[in-house]
C-alpha cells in the first residue's frame, strides 16, 4: 500500500471500525458529484440522530477521497450503505432510502445484537459536535440548504446550543433568509444569545442590512478613482464591496475614508470597520492585520 492508502486504512479503522466495536455503524459511501447521494444523506443525518441513543452512528466516506477504501468494499455504485458492528458488516442498507424503511431495518437489526445504547448521562456536547460539525462542513461545500436542514434537525435534540443557533443563522444568510436569521436569534434563551459566535452572526446580520448591493461595482470605482474627494461615493463603494463579500476591498475602501477624514459623516467609515471586524470575529489573525492598519492610519 502507498502511504495515502496506509492513512486512509488508519482512519477508516479510528473513525469506523474502533466505534463498531459497540455500537452499529452505518457506512455511507458517498460523493460530492452524486446527485442521489445528496438526496439521502439528510436522510441517513436524520435517521442516525434518532437512534443515536440506541447506540447507533453515521460515518461518511468520500470514495473520490478513499477509492482504497472503496474498493476493498466493493463498492460499484453510489450511494452504497452498509451497517457495521463489531467490525464486520451486518447489513446493506442502500436499498432503505426513506426514513420508515432505515427505521425498520435498524430496529430489527438491533433486536438481534448486543449494541450498546448510548449513555443515559452521557456529555450532550459530545454526542451533538460531530453532528455540529457535519452541518459546518456542508455549509464550507456551499449547500446551504443541506446543512439547514442538518442544524434544523439537531436544534430538535438541542435547542439551546449555541454551535447549532450560528449555524443555522449561517445557513439561513446564505439562503437570503435575513429576516429568519434575526428571528432565529431573538429566539435564543438569554445565555445563548451572549455567546460570542451569535454576537458574530449579530454584527453579520447588520452589515447584510446596512451594505448596499452596487449595480455597476466596476462604474463606482472608476467614479470614485476619479473624484476621489468624493467620500459618500467611496462608503457606497464600500458598502457594495461587502455585499459582495469582498471584505479586503471593502476595509480598504473604508480605511481610505478614514485616512481621507477621520471624522466624515460621525465617524461613519471607522464604525463600519468596526462592525466588519466584530462580523469576521476579533481573534481572527484577518482582523488583527486590518485593526494595525487602522491603528497606523489614525496615529501613524
Amino acid at each position: 500500500m502507498s502511504a495515502a492508502e496506509k492513512e486512509a486504512v488508519e482512519a477508516f479503522r479510528r473513525d469506523v471500525v474502533e466505534p463498531s466495536m459497540t455500537k452499529l455503524v452505518i457506512i455511507d459511501f458517498w460523493a460530492e458529484w452524486c446527485g442521489p447521494c445528496k438526496a439521502l444523506a439528510p436522510v441517513l443525518e436524520k435517521v442516525a440522530a434518532a437512534y443515536a441513543d440506541k447506540g447507533v452512528v453515521l460515518a461518511k466516506v468520500d470514495t473520490d477521497k478513499n477509492q482504497f477504501i472503496a474498493s476493498q468494499f466493493q463498492v460499484r455504485s453510489i450511494p452504497t450503505v452498509y451497517a457495521m458492528f463489531q467490525g464486520q458488516l451486518v447489513a446493506d442498507l442502500t436499498q432503505a432510502r426513506t426514513e420508515g424503511q432505515l427505521k425498520s431495518t435498524l430496529d430489527q437489526i438491533l433486536a438481534q445484537l448486543p449494541v450498546e445504547p448510548g449513555a443515559a448521562d452521557a456529555d450532550p456536547a459530545a454526542d451533538i459536535a460531530p453532528l455540529v460539525q457535519m452541518g459546518e462542513d456542508v455549509l464550507a461545500g456551499g449547500d446551504a440548504e443541506r446543512a439547514l436542514s442538518i442544524f434544523d434537525q439537531v436544534a430538535e435534540i438541542a435547542p439551546d446550543h449555541a454551535g447549532v443557533a450560528v449555524g443555522r443563522v449561517r445557513a439561513l444568510m446564505l439562503l437570503g433568509r435575513d429576516e429568519d436569521a434575526e428571528a432565529a436569534i431573538a429566539a435564543l434563551p438569554p445565555e445563548a444569545a451572549k455567546n460570542p459566535d451569535i454576537e458574530r452572526a449579530r454584527a453579520s446580520l447588520a452589515l447584510a442590512r446596512e451594505a448596499q448591493p452596487v449595480d455597476d461595482l466596476a462604474g463606482l470605482a472608476a467614479e470614485v478613482a476619479a473624484n476621489p474627494d468624493d467620500l459618500d461615493a467611496r462608503f457606497r463603494l464600500a458598502g457594495g464591496q461587502m455585499a459582495t463579500g469582498d471584505r479586503d476591498a471593502a476595509a480598504a475602501t473604508l480605511l481610505s475614508i478614514v485616512a481621507a477624514d477621520r471624522e466624515w459623516n460621525d465617524g461613519a467609515a471607522r464604525q463600519q470597520l468596526l462592525k466588519l471586524f466584530e462580523a469576521v470575529g476579533l481573534e481572527d489573525p484577518w482582523v488583527s492585520a486590518q485593526r494595525r492598519k487602522l491603528s497606523a492610519v489614525l496615529f501613524g
